[in-house]
């Protein structure tokens, strides 16, 4: 196969993978603007505890040294809008673990392109130092919107990102150079804590951050501003015009279970270790733990 025929195999095959859109980019270092931003963020300490973003930054900053021989980034974006949403629960945790279904998808691609052309390669997704909006930029998937989220125009952003690393070199789509937001500020006026704002993204006011990655004890009076939230945050994507071109996904494994969306407040108050992990056996929620959870739970309580 030459370039144009091998990218436009990849494209198809990740439609049909069930992708909802796929694009390409060259790997290279990213420019020195990028990397000056995100070394002033991490130096306003904005990412809180999270330490891991302050690691392996040359790979960061240079795909070609995260992935030996990588030549080319084939970023995917797949939709995980929900048909049925969890009251109190971010949208992309009530199903199953994304950071697996994504990769095994990319796996899967990988495979299938090596049954008709010689690949090597790496998948990622949220799993890696990678810069996953950058390169979807880079891909011409989308653009970075006022509230730090991938929009995709016509189509908003709740979709997870994926990337596969490859050392084969393709066509590559042109960087998305528009930005839609223009002086729309309702991601940043609906932010109940102030984490958006005209200076940047502060994480640490951030109810996802608090509520996921934060394992110290919560802010005082904090349960006021996380209202019935003790799992995430979606108000910003919630807030945000574009997003009224969502339609739900049509990925099994996102639908939450029948026992997830049987629960309610006094359920979750009440929550045992032993259920806490049969609901989230196979789920991002993991990540937080059953006594963190509880930990939000209890916060928001306190404020009933």
């Amino acid at each position: 196969m030459d370039k144009a025929e091998l990218t436009q195999f990849i494209k198809s095959e990740a439609l049909r993978l069930g992708f909802d859109i796929c694009g390409t980019a060259k790997a290279e270092a990213v420019p020195d603007d990028v990397i000056r931003l995100y070394n002033q963020w991490i130096a306003q300490e904005y990412h809180g505890t999270m330490q891991y973003l302050q690691r392996n930054c040359e790979k960061r900053f240079d795909p070609t040294l995260l992935v030996e021989g990588c030549k080319s980034i084939v970023v995917v974006a797949l939709n995980y809008y929900p048909s049925h949403p969890v009251e109190g629960m971010a949208s992309y945790a009530i199903g199953n673990d994304y950071h697996k279904i994504v990769k095994d998808k990319l796996y899967t691609l990988l495979n299938n392109i090596n049954a008709v052309h010689p690949v090597k390669g790496r998948a990622f997704c949220d799993s890696a130092p990678v810069l996953e909006r950058h390169w979807a930029v880079k891909a011409g998937i989308g653009w970075i919107g006022n509230n730090r989220q991938l929009i995709i125009p016509h189509k908003g952003s709740y979709f997870f990102l994926g990337e596969l690393m490859i050392d084969a070199e393709l066509e590559y789509d042109e960087p998305f150079t528009a930005n839609h937001c223009g002086k729309c500020r309702k991601c940043i006026d609906n932010c109940p804590t102030g984490a958006l704002s005209d200076d940047g993204f502060d994480a640490r006011k951030c109810l996802s951050y608090l509520t996921i990655e934060y394992r110290g004890e919560l802010p005082e009076n904090i349960g006021k501003k996380m209202e019935n939230r003790f799992y995430g945050c979606d108000c910003c994507l919630k807030a945000c015009p574009h997003n009224r071109f969502s339609t739900p996904n049509n990925t099994p494994e996102f639908k939450p279970s029948d026992e997830l969306l049987k629960m309610d407040v006094s359920k979750w108050q009440n929550l045992t270790r032993e259920q806490y992990d049969t609901l989230f056996a196979k789920s991002a929620v993991e990540r937080c733990g059953y006594e963190q959870l509880m930990r939000n739970i209890s916060a928001i309580k306190e404020e009933e």
